[in-house]
């Protein structure tokens, strides 16, 4: 198949998640990035589309005039990949929505409710793909964890606990990434809740199948002025009776990228860290524990499938973010030309943006009310 042509907003010199995108388009041989606005000043745009390859016609200080120009294009781009800050992803998202230009986009959806509601009525309006690059859930043990719970290997799903701990905010920030993430006008309301409570979140969400009615949130701002939480301690009620507790935290000195979930039934437990991601524990009640490596033996068909390399090979962040890129390429080929979906195909969708932005919101309602309980409206 021909590669899909991809444009990005965003991502341009000096920008850390863009490159990250980039790179996972790349791995699988989809796409080809061609046209970008890249940054608003277009000296930078022109400088950081130079740099790619990408041709002085397709770099666009605007994106809404990125978003008219490759519409009329008859090589015009399949998709957009926005790597914006939150404030910056409902704008760029309904100008090529409306173009009929399918949508990938960083987490979380938007920085307020108004602006993910605003992405969402334009996604049911054009019928445009809208995938949301929660890359934690395209890892092969995620798939293959998910699949085992949706099987009944754990039981009834009594327990979950996740937690998510950084440390690299733990003083003031100061550099670029730092900035805006503890800026409310660009990160939104939310802070840590918003930029990894939001991945904790949809991972329980994504493995488990259940869906959360309920939360109580205690949400704090450690470092001295910052307008934003740094750590945010959740308990969660799910359908059916489950319990959960989430902790995502970006001042736990000690902690890096500290993701990990743990999903206890009636029958069995999981446990999985990000850090170490090509192995799973899997226990039978009353059995000695397993452990399950990426692609080895007892891997299951999801597992397998998102598997690249052998066995023993470190497989990680950035193939995460690879297999949402090959996911959405899958998705968009068959909404636009009726090719079969090979089995198994999943991107997180509008619908798991919403559901992290009313996390985000229920647990900052919650937090204010002194940790009462909040319903997930």
């Amino acid at each position: 198949m021909e590669r899909l042509r991809l444009g990005m907003v965003g991502g341009g010199q000096g920008a850390f998640i863009g490159g990250v995108h980039r790179i996972a388009a790349r791995i699988d041989g989809q796409w080809e990035l061609v046209a970008g606005a890249l940054s608003s000043d277009e000296e930078r745009a022109a400088a950081s589309a130079a740099e790619l390859g990408i041709a002085a016609d397709r770099s666009y200080a605007d994106f809404a005039e990125m978003a008219k120009a490759e519409a009329a294009r008859e090589d015009g781009i399949d998709a957009v990949a926005i790597v914006t800050p939150n404030h910056m992803h409902a704008a760029p998202a309904v100008a090529f929505l409306r173009a009929g230009i399918h949508v990938i986009c960083d987490k979380p959806l938007a920085a307020t409710p108004e602006q993910a509601a605003e992405i969402a009525r334009v996604v049911r309006e054009t019928g445009r793909q809208f995938i949301l690059t929660h890359n934690y859930t395209a890892y092969p043990l995620i798939r293959q964890a998910q699949a085992m719970v949706a099987a009944g290997d754990l039981g009834e799903i009594r327990v979950v606990q996740v937690e998510y701990a950084q440390d690299w905010l733990t003083e003031p920030a100061s550099n670029k990434q730092g900035d805006w993430r503890t800026d409310p006008a660009r990160s939104g309301a939310g802070g840590c809740v918003g930029d990894i409570g939001t991945h904790a979140f949809n991972l329980v969400s994504f493995v488990t199948g259940l869906k959360t009615t309920s939360l109580a949130a205690d949400l704090d701002a450690f470092v001295p002025d910052r307008q934003v939480d740094d750590n945010v301690h959740v308990m969660l009620r799910f359908d059916g009776g489950a319990k959960g507790m989430l902790w995502a935290s970006q001042v736990a000195v000690g902690n890096e990228n500290a993701l990990r979930l743990r999903v206890h039934g009636t029958k069995g437990g999981l446990e999985w860290a990000q850090e170490n991601p090509n192995q799973m524990t899997f226990t039978r009640f009353g059995e000695p524990k397993q452990i399950l490596t990426r692609g080895g033996a007892g891997a299951n068909e999801a597992g397998l499938r998102t598997t690249r390399i052998p066995p023993g090979h470190p497989e990680g962040y950035l193939e995460g973010f690879a297999t949402l890129y090959s996911e959405a390429a899958h998705l968009i080929r068959h909404a636009d030309s009726g090719t079969p979906l090979p089995v198994g195909v999943h991107a997180p969708t509008i619908k798991d943006g919403l559901d992290g932005m009313r996390f985000i919101s229920a647990c900052i309602a919650s937090s204010k009310a002194d940790a009462a309980w909040t319903a997930l409206d």
